[in-house]
């Protein structure tokens, strides 16, 4: 072991505050973590694995068509949004927790000429502020695995389909026996996905909200890719922004231990990424 300390979690709360949070305080701890700019300057303008090619991929699972009106749950800096309504022609609502990121995502999407399709609001998944199917799609990427009442969301996601409207899904799995316990500490410590579930168990909640699931795929291969970009991305920074890093605790020995557990982790599969894809009866 060396001497560097332990990254703070991302919101700012200890390792030993994050287990004895309520749900808003731990939504709010996460929310205010991934706002921070060195989440952006390690995972770059996508916070998801896959990135615009597995975006791309869910919205055509969900056949999105233009002019559909499209739910961005949980939208961050808006990256999907604005793929969305640019090369889909759908009109995008995102929400997301953090009026930071709800800001930076706005000016994004104003300096893409895309602020007449692509609005953005601060707005709990698990209390959705649309009227009952309001929506033809909602996507969800990377995030269900954040939230607390993951059952209360899913309900949330039916609520805002009109009938025959689709929810489509890109999250990490875990393997049915969980984490190790070694990427339980890091998932505490950085990425607040601690509560990750296995495919299968996504499908059930999706299928406990009164929605039909339509298909599952399993791209663990796109965790491995952003295991790789994030430790290009640490070399680059070592150099042309270190302080960000440093103060968050984030040195290039312990986020590199990391990364190799997690590269582990993947390869005996215990950690993995779903895109899933739901369908509201009529």
């Amino acid at each position: 072991m060396t001497g560097d300390r332990e990254p703070a979690a991302l919101g700012g709360a200890s390792p030993a505050a994050i287990g004895s949070l309520s749900g808003t305080e731990f939504k709010t701890c996460c929310a205010d973590g991934y706002s921070r700019d060195v989440v952006a300057l390690l995972l770059g303008e996508s916070f998801h694995p896959g990135g615009s090619r597995l975006t791309r991929r869910l919205a055509d699972r969900l056949g999105l068509r233009p002019a559909r009106r499209v739910l961005d749950v949980a939208s961050g800096p808006g990256s999907t949004a604005r793929l969305l309504a640019a090369e889909y022609r759908v009109r995008v609502e995102g929400i997301d927790l953090a009026a930071a990121t709800v800001a930076r995502a706005t000016a994004a999407a104003e300096c893409a000429g895309l602020g007449d399709t692509v609005r953005f609001r601060c707005a709990d998944a698990e209390a959705i502020p649309f009227e009952d199917g309001a929506f033809d799609a909602v996507v969800c990427e990377c995030a269900l695995c954040l939230f607390p009442d993951k059952s209360r969301a899913a309900a949330e996601f039916a609520r805002m389909l009109r009938p025959g409207g689709r929810v489509g899904i890109t999250d990490v799995t875990v393997s049915g026996s969980g984490l190790p316990p070694e990427l339980t500490d890091l998932v505490s410590h950085i990425a607040c996905i601690a509560d990750a579930r296995p495919a299968a168990a996504y499908a059930d909640l999706l299928t406990g909200a009164g929605l039909r699931v339509t298909l599952t795929e399993h791209h663990d291969r796109a965790v491995a890719t952003m295991l790789d970009h994030i430790e290009a991305r640490l070399t680059l920074l070592r150099i042309t922004a270190p302080a960000p890093l440093a103060e968050r605790g984030m040195t290039r020995s312990v986020i590199s231990r990391y990364l190799h557990i997690a590269r582990d982790a993947v390869t005996e599969g215990h950690l993995g990424y779903a895109l899933i894809t739901a369908e509201k009866p009529h």
